[in-house]
């Protein structure tokens, strides 16, 4: 027979947790769209500090402990530095939004296909491969630079890897699905990617990254009815362009937050603006694009074959129109829509060059 087990005294216990919290009382009450992290958002606890000091990884609102480790180098501690209004709905959205590359797309519609229909599908799979690696290694590098009390951002950039991480496989199973198989690395991401990691800031990363990167992979994704040649491939573009929708909002709801609240970087924030122009412009100029071999697979599959190159160019560069146009929008949607009309943007004079 066991012994009975013997609990020390109450005058033995340290119950002095108890007595160690952030504001007590509160009640979150789920809405419509059940318990989100808008709806626990209330007191104290939806109300993160201008800056932090929080090295510790205490969540917001526990009561710190002073003999706490620093269990992070976190360099992102000012909220300005990376809030924004809709994390909360963003990251709802992507918890509702989630789906499987494995089995939500139609695989079995995938049938035979002309050798040079297939192989430019496979060096544009190959390619958005290599663009997605970049979209969920890049932001991955400052979730952990960023302090927990500025988590809800951290959540979306968390989903977003996700996302990144799905679209990288969806595209690789693409390449692999009907008889073909990876093609040639473009090697063209080197100066994209370069210009993203080596930001210094969060918000000149976000500029590159979510603005204008994200953003004209977006239109690509938008337009897939165009180049998609069975069910599978029209549902791999449109699930991916939910998600890269998502991400895209995400850099420009901080742009906007950046514009109304920190006046003193608004001529940084334009000199950002200045180089993803520049590289916009340096693919515009170039009828093939900055990608010299993904853009000639777009327009291979745009036009239906190689015998239709120039059909296929054509729509590739209405294509590359609509990129700027939707990059113009975005901008503006953020507060620095200014610069298209003072004359400070050479992407207007494009337009209107292209119009003529």
């Amino acid at each position: 027979m066991s012994e009975a087990r013997v609990w020390p005294a109450e005058a033995d216990l340290d119950l002095g947790w108890m007595k160690q919290r952030g504001e007590w009382g509160m009640k979150a009450t789920p809405s419509k769209q059940g318990l989100t992290l808008a709806d626990i958002q209330i007191g104290s606890y939806g109300d993160p500090v201008d800056r932090s000091d929080n090295q510790t990884g205490r969540p917001r609102g526990a009561a710190a402990r002073p003999n706490s480790y620093r269990i992070g180098g976190y360099a992102v501690v000012n909220k300005s530095e990376i809030w924004l209004e809709n994390a909360s709905f963003l990251y709802e959205e992507a918890l509702q939004r989630q789906w499987s590359s494995a089995t939500d797309v139609p695989w079995h519609t995938i049938k035979p296909l002309r050798d040079d229909i297939e192989q430019a599908q496979c060096q544009l799979a190959t390619f958005l491969t290599e663009v997605e690696f970049v979209a969920g290694d890049v932001p991955a590098r400052w979730i952990s630079n960023t302090t927990p009390d500025y988590f809800e951002p951290r959540q979306c950039l968390l989903a977003q890897v996700m996302d990144e991480s799905r679209h990288m496989d969806v595209f690789r199973k693409r390449a692999l699905a009907n008889g073909g198989g990876l093609m040639l690395t473009s090697g063209g991401t080197a100066g994209v990617v370069g210009s993203i990691d080596l930001a210094r800031d969060f918000t000149e990363m976000s500029s590159r990254l979510h603005i204008s990167g994200e953003g004209a992979v977006l239109t690509i994704f938008r337009m897939g009815e165009l180049m998609a040649y069975n069910d599978a491939e029209k549902a791999i573009y449109r699930l991916c362009a939910q998600d890269e929708a998502r991400h895209v909002a995400f850099g420009v709801m901080h742009m906007r937050y950046m514009h109304e609240t920190a006046p003193e970087r608004h001529e940084e924030i334009q000199c950002y603006l200045d180089e993803a122009e520049r590289q916009i412009l340096a693919g515009s100029q170039n009828p093939a694009g900055n990608q010299t071999d993904a853009s000639e697979a777009l327009a291979i599959l745009l036009g239906g074959g190689k015998d239709k190159y120039d059909d296929g160019l054509n729509k590739l560069l209405a294509i590359r129109k609509r990129q700027v146009q939707e990059y113009i929008k975005r901008v503006r949607s953020t507060g620095f829509g200014a610069r298209f009309d003072n004359g400070r943007s050479q992407l207007t004079e494009m337009l209107n060059q292209a119009a003529a």
